[in-house]
């Protein structure tokens, strides 16, 4: 029975603590931690549960690294406000994915971010169609920012990729009622001969278009 009591005990103090110690290192939404601070919050999180797996154990043992992790965290916060090269060390830069409508599939491969992430991302900003996008941004939190081009008429109709990556999405051209064979047809006319050469590949109220892949075939 008294272990259990040392148990919740230990729950309490440390809820306590880690409160305090976000608190303290200042309120940021989930989306904009930053590297450090994503590191910082599961070491915190791993310290309090081992504290409570091991009731027998000082919990000084690991309240002590935890205000220490807290101090660090504070003075590297002041270090980067005063220090861009710092900063740009600890949290990365932004990167350009699209530059003028142009996917930057080298700024991609860079973060690791693939054509599905980016659909995905734009999707979540109402964005049907990369040929709307002007400029988008790959921040240093992993949150995508977006400026999109004027307006066009006929902006309301779908878009649906026919090809990702080099591979064709069968899916897509079952929804506009077409074939492989039409596409390869599409493609030799604008100067494609490869469907490996092209990056991505959208249709749009008859309207295509199309990323040459930068990689060497």
């Amino acid at each position: 029975m008294e272990q259990y009591l040392v148990i919740i005990f230990r729950t309490v103090i440390l809820y306590v603590l880690i409160l305090l110690i976000l608190r303290i290192m200042g309120k940021k939404e989930l989306g904009q931690l930053s590297t450090i601070d994503f590191v910082v919050s599961i070491m915190l999180a791993e310290m309090a549960v081992l504290s409570i797996e091991k009731p027998d154990t000082p919990i000084l043992i690991n309240i002590v690294p935890m205000v220490l992790l807290m101090l660090i965290q504070i003075g590297m916060s002041i270090a980067t406000l005063k220090s861009k090269k710092l900063r740009d060390l600890v949290d990365g830069r932004p990167s350009i994915i699209i530059n003028k409508g142009e996917i930057d599939e080298e700024a991609m491969r860079k973060h690791r971010y693939n054509l599905d992430d980016l659909l995905l991302q734009l999707r979540g900003k109402d964005i049907r169609n990369i040929t709307d996008v002007e400029f988008a941004i790959l921040e240093t939190t992993g949150e995508l920012s977006v400026l999109k081009k004027p307006k066009k008429k006929n902006s309301g109709t779908m878009t649906f990729p026919l090809i990702v990556d080099g591979e064709i999405q069968q899916e897509g051209l079952n929804h506009i009622n077409q074939t492989e064979a039409w596409l390869h047809k599409e493609l030799l006319k604008r100067g494609y001969y490869d469907v490996k050469e092209i990056s991505f590949c959208s249709w749009e109220n008859g309207n295509f278009f199309i990323d040459r892949s930068d990689k060497k075939i």
